[in-house]
């Protein structure tokens, strides 16, 4: 059975920071680019960043760049979103996503809340 695990989320204050966790099983997940997407209330989804197989290409949308960083272990079978100087806006459910060929998989989402 094909399983993403999103952990790591909560409540933080502005300008705080969390790690997000995403474990993957049931599928080979070093062959998987590995993305972060994330959905604030009534908005649409939002492509978060997105890194390559082995980790050394990644991407990251213009509103989260230079505060978030996108990692993988491949030998854990695990994603990472590290998020830094957190402001409101970030407020919103964080889903992982691994994509291969036509293969798509999702995980069940997290929520990440920012207020003070």
């Amino acid at each position: 059975e094909v399983q993403l695990v999103e952990s790591g989320g909560g409540m933080v204050q502005p300008g705080g920071s969390l790690r997000l966790s995403c474990v993957a099983s049931g599928f080979t997940f070093k062959l998987y680019d590995m993305q972060w997407v994330r959905q604030a209330p009534g908005k649409g989804p939002e492509w978060v960043s997105t890194i390559s197989t082995g980790g050394v290409t990644t991407y990251y949308a213009g509103s989260v760049k230079g505060r978030f960083t996108i990692s993988r272990d491949n030998a854990k079978n695990t994603a990472y979103l590290q998020m830094s100087s957190l402001k409101p806006e970030d407020t919103a459910v964080y889903y992982c996503n691994a994509r291969h060929s036509v293969y798509e998989y999702w995980g069940q989402g997290i929520q990440v809340t920012v207020s003070s």
